[in-house]
C-alpha cells in the first residue's frame, strides 16, 4: 500500500505540506468543514472528507496522520469524535504529527526557550494547547510528534495589503519580540520528519531572528516604497482579545534541534528574506497557459 497521509483541519499548513507530498505519489485525505473548501481542495488534488462524515475507509488506508486542528471549549476536536478509532489505528502508523503553537511556553519577557522549557501559557489559548499535546500524547503507541509553531505568514498572509490600504498599525510596546514561520518552512520540516520519524520529538518550528512586531510592519514599508505606518504605543492600542493575547507574552524561540535532529536550511531564515519571497511571488506572472 502507497504512503497515504490523512490531514484532520486540512488548513494553510497541512496545504503546504501536500504540496510537497503530492508529487511524490502520496495520497492525501483531507478533513473539512467547509463544503466550497472541500472543492477547492480537490482542484489541488486532495480528497476532500467533510467533517462528520464516516471516516472508516480513511482509517483503513491511513499510513500518516497530521492533526491541524485547534482545541476549542470542548477540549481536541479531533480525540472528542475520534479517539478509539485512532487509538486502533496507532499501531499501524509510520508518523503522526500535532501542530501546536509556541504559545505554550508562555510569557518569558524576552528571553530565549526551547522545547525542555517548562511549560507555563498565560493564555486561555495557550492552556488549551498544553491540555491538547498531553491528550494526544496520552494515546497509547502513537508515534507522536509535536511541533510548535511560531507565528506563521506566506503566501496570502503577509502584511502588505493591509500597508497598501493603510490599515497596518506598528504597535510599540517596550521589549516585545515574536519568532515567526515561513509556511514553506513549516511544510520542509513536518516532510523532513515524515522521512525521519523520531516518535516522541517535539520541534519548535520557527526561523532565525526573533524581531519586534513594528520592524516587520516597517521593513514592509521599505518593500513598498510606501511610508512607514505611525507607532502606535501599545497601552494606547484598541486590540481584540486575540491580538491582545499575542502581546501578553514576548519570547525568543530556539530552532536548533529542526536543524540538528532534522537536518533543516531554511528557506527563509528571517522575515527579510520571507517578505522579499512574497512580494516576487505577487509580481511574478502566473504559471501555465
Amino acid at each position: 500500500m502507497g504512503k497515504v497521509l490523512l490531514s484532520f483541519g486540512h488548513g494553510y499548513s497541512a496545504q503546504a505540506l501536500a504540496r510537497l507530498l503530492l508529487p511524490q505519489g502520496w495520497r492525501v485525505i483531507g478533513t473539512t468543514r467547509d463544503s466550497d473548501k472541500a472543492m477547492r481542495l480537490a482542484a489541488e488534488g486532495v480528497e476532500p472528507v467533510l467533517w462528520g462524515d464516516d471516516l472508516s475507509t480513511a482509517f483503513a488506508e491511513t499510513s500518516h496522520v497530521l492533526i491541524s486542528a485547534g482545541p476549542d471549549t470542548a477540549g481536541d476536536p479531533v480525540l472528542a469524535c475520534h479517539r478509539d478509532a485512532i487509538a486502533d489505528l496507532a499501531p499501524r502508523l509510520d508518523w503522526a504529527g500535532y501542530l501546536s503553537t509556541t504559545g505554550v511556553y508562555g510569557d518569558h519577557q524576552g528571553g530565549w526557550v526551547d522545547e525542555d522549557t517548562p511549560l507555563t501559557p498565560s493564555t486561555k489559548r495557550g492552556q488549551s494547547r498544553v491540555a491538547a499535546e498531553a491528550a494526544w500524547q496520552a494515546l497509547p503507541g502513537l508515534p507522536l510528534h509535536i511541533f510548535r509553531l511560531a507565528g506563521i505568514y506566506g503566501p496570502g498572509r503577509g502584511p502588505f495589503e493591509k500597508v497598501r490600504q493603510g490599515t497596518a498599525r506598528r504597535i510599540v510596546k517596550p521589549g516585545q519580540v515574536f519568532s515567526r514561520i515561513h509556511v514553506d518552512d513549516i511544510a520542509q520540516v513536518l516532510a523532513a520528519s515524515i522521512a525521519r520519524p523520531r516518535p516522541g520529538a517535539i520541534y519548535n518550528v520557527c526561523d532565525d531572528d526573533p524581531a519586534p512586531p513594528e520592524d516587520v510592519i516597517a521593513h514592509a514599508a521599505h518593500l513598498l516604497g510606501l511610508p512607514v505606518p505611525e507607532a502606535v504605543p501599545h497601552d494606547a492600542a484598541n486590540l481584540s482579545p486575540m491580538a491582545r493575547s499575542f502581546y501578553a507574552e514576548s519570547k525568543r524561540v530556539s530552532n536548533r534541534r529542526i536543524k540538528e535532529d532534522l537536518g533543516i536550511r531554511l528557506l527563509y531564515p528571517d522575515y527579510r528574506s520571507g517578505l522579499a519571497a512574497l512580494l516576487a511571488h505577487e509580481s511574478a506572472p502566473p504559471q501555465g497557459i
